[in-house]
């Protein structure tokens, strides 16, 4: 089997230009804009060393876009980083764009609020 797989990105290059990448050729968006904190974040970030690791994007699951009420694959759009957070020991950093939940899957009310402790025997467990 040949492969013709070809990196959206080299790891050389800035983590502005990565994310200019997964927006423009995989989302569809026409730019990609920074809030003052996601500037700040990637300034310390550079200072750090960490410039060249890879890039994940956290968005809302409805859209291409950062914007939820534009569903699917809407064209032309700006994206707006709001918030950059380094993993550096997991070896990437995290671009979050619009008001997305970064630890999807729980519950408005997790099961844990109904687990009790009553004279030595748990109870509320699923």
């Amino acid at each position: 089997i040949t492969s013709h797989f070809t990196p959206l990105y080299q790891p050389s290059l800035s983590m502005e230009e990565k994310m200019e990448r997964i927006a423009t050729r995989i989302y569809g968006a026409k730019e990609v804009k920074y809030t003052k904190v996601a500037k700040d974040q990637l300034t310390t970030i550079k200072r750090l060393g960490y410039e060249t690791l890879p890039v994940c994007v956290a968005k809302t699951q409805y859209s291409f876009s950062d914007d939820p009420t534009k569903l699917g694959a809407p064209e032309d759009f700006t994206i707006t980083v709001r918030e950059v957070r380094l993993f550096s020991g997991a070896g990437f950093a995290v671009f979050l764009t619009g008001d997305v939940m970064t630890m999807p899957g729980l519950p408005k009310h997790p099961a844990a609020h109904t687990v009790s402790v009553e004279n030595g025997n748990i109870t509320g467990l699923f």
